[in-house]
């Protein structure tokens, strides 16, 4: 949903193209907006050219919703439009480029009045912008959350249908967030937004790195190119803080070429060697509530923390959550105390059960090799002598290189494996699970297509003290088959079925 608009919003064409020709130069619309459908009244259209079509092919959706004017990017075999007289029309060559500075200046320089973190990595972005924002708001600054689990304070999140929005609608969030108080904000920074400049004209104060695996080969084409588009965010103009997990082969690289003017901040949970620049040393266990104790060392301060989260993997989460926050301005103690009072995010690493005789049922949104082999090692390293379930899939038309290294994940870690759909779109389910049981190899997984008669399936065969995880879909609350949009949620799956045993 749009955010209503604002009765100081709008601005002359002039003001938005500078080399808008003169006798539109004085067109005023009152919005724009890169979606036909979301186009108001007096607005702008804004029609960039993409990989697989074109902005104007959508151009009469926005000239019925009452367009102003209309800018469009030149493409080859894109002929201009034919639009009304009283439709201003701009042709702008690369206007992708120059959108974000556009936004950012049309919404008022939102992020000018903010101190914005932004997390980019293939796992752990979530939880990590998650950390932050809710510790914030814990330490009385009002935060403002954009990723996966939708945008707005993390108390009261309004629903996103992309980790990182377009650039428009993003600058439209911030200027709605100021608006509402926020002078704090964590981004979740995909490597797609980042190669589509979705994030362009935002000011950042800090750029965090989690780590780099194997992910979204299909849209980047090699590891380099997608180890490439995660690196500009380190390079962002104005850009004061790196914060970097240096235990990554990735982040080392990424600390060796910090531009002039960014300060790094290194962390680690493996200790470090030589070097100059800030380093946060961190060390984690097990702690007797189920959750983990991590010992932290900054700048000569020493600290531990106790969270209720679970695993190595979140142990380096809350170690960058707590590395951001000091770039934020937070001291290290007072950060830390915030941490400990933040649980998990929706979908990652939740627990159900557990008690009685009944199973601990994890739910986690792992959908890639590293994210699974991560969540199988830490329940395995809480609960050594339980017998380990994973129920999980992988969706269709997207990365087909990982699923037979996720099959072969699930069964060198867990007792028993039952692979089932996730979101297969438009692709042959069948043809998804024998990729996966390519890499399962001899060991072998039962296949239950039917995601809810799987997760029942491990629920019901499981016994007490035993773990389920239920992998790759997290918080959705969504199954894609084919054209449908089918209502699914795994938590509440699991918590039905759990209910059902008592």
């Amino acid at each position: 949903m749009m955010s209503a608009l604002r009765p100081d919003i709008g601005m002359t064409l002039g003001a938005l193209f500078s080399d808008c020709p003169a006798p539109l130069a004085d067109v005023r619309v009152q919005d724009l907006t890169l979606h036909s459908g979301d186009v108001q009244p007096g607005g702008l259209f804004v029609a960039l050219a993409g990989r697989s079509g074109h902005g104007l092919d959508h151009l009469e959706e926005a000239l019925a919703r009452g367009a102003a004017a209309v800018a469009w990017e030149p493409a080859e075999n894109i002929a201009p439009p034919r639009l009304p007289d009283t439709v201003a029309g701009i042709r702008a060559p690369l206007l992708r480029a120059r959108l974000g500075m556009m936004a950012d200046r049309f919404f008022g320089q939102p992020s000018a009045g903010m101190a914005l973190a932004a997390v980019t990595g293939t796992n752990g972005k979530t939880t990590v912008a998650w950390l932050v924002a809710r510790a914030l708001e814990a330490d009385n600054h009002p935060c403002a959350y954009v990723g996966t689990l939708g945008r707005g304070r993390p108390a009261a999140l309004a629903a996103a249908t992309l980790t990182t929005p377009d650039v428009i609608t993003l600058h439209r969030w911030l200027a709605d967030a100021h608006a509402a108080g926020c002078r704090h904000g964590t981004l979740e920074a995909s490597s797609h937004a980042l190669d589509q400049a979705r994030l362009d004209g935002v000011r950042l104060r800090v750029a965090a790195f989690t780590n780099l695996s194997h992910e979204h080969l299909d849209y980047h084409g090699s590891l380099e190119a997608y180890a490439a588009a995660k690196a500009r965010l380190f390079a962002w103009p104005g850009l004061e803080w790196a914060v970097i997990n240096a235990d990554d082969p990735q982040g080392a690289r990424l600390l060796a070429a910090l531009p002039a003017g960014v300060s790094p901040l290194a962390v680690s949970l493996n200790g470090f060697g030589g070097g100059a620049g800030r380093r946060l040393v961190a060390r984690a266990a097990p702690s007797a509530s189920g959750g983990l104790t991590l010992a932290w060392s900054l700048d000569g301060a020493h600290g531990e923390l106790e969270s209720p989260l679970v695993g190595r993997f979140n142990a380096g989460n809350l170690a960058l959550a707590l590395g951001i926050l000091v770039a934020l301005g937070l001291p290290p103690d007072r950060a830390a105390a915030r941490l400990a009072r933040v649980a998990p995010p929706p979908g990652r690493m939740q627990g159900f059960g557990g008690a009685g005789h009944a199973p601990l049922v994890i739910v986690d949104f792992a959908h890639t090799p590293d994210a699974l082999e991560r969540a199988l090692e830490a329940l395995r390293e809480q609960r050594p002598r339980a017998r380990l379930y994973c129920v999980f899939g992988c969706g269709g038309e997207r990365d087909r290189e990982k699923r037979p290294l996720m099959g072969e994940v699930a069964a060198r870690l867990a007792d028993e494996v039952i692979l089932t759909d996730d979101n297969p779109r438009g692709e042959d389910a069948e043809q998804i699970i024998a990729a996966i049981q390519r890499g399962a190899g001899a060991r072998g997984a039962r296949v239950i297509r039917d995601r809810r008669a799987a997760i029942a399936t491990a629920i019901g065969e499981a016994r007490a003290g035993d773990v389920v995880l239920v992998a790759g879909k997290g918080h959705e609350r969504s199954q894609q088959v084919g054209d449908q949009v089918l209502p699914f949620s795994d938590a509440d799956v699991v918590r039905d079925v759990l209910e059902a045993l008592r």
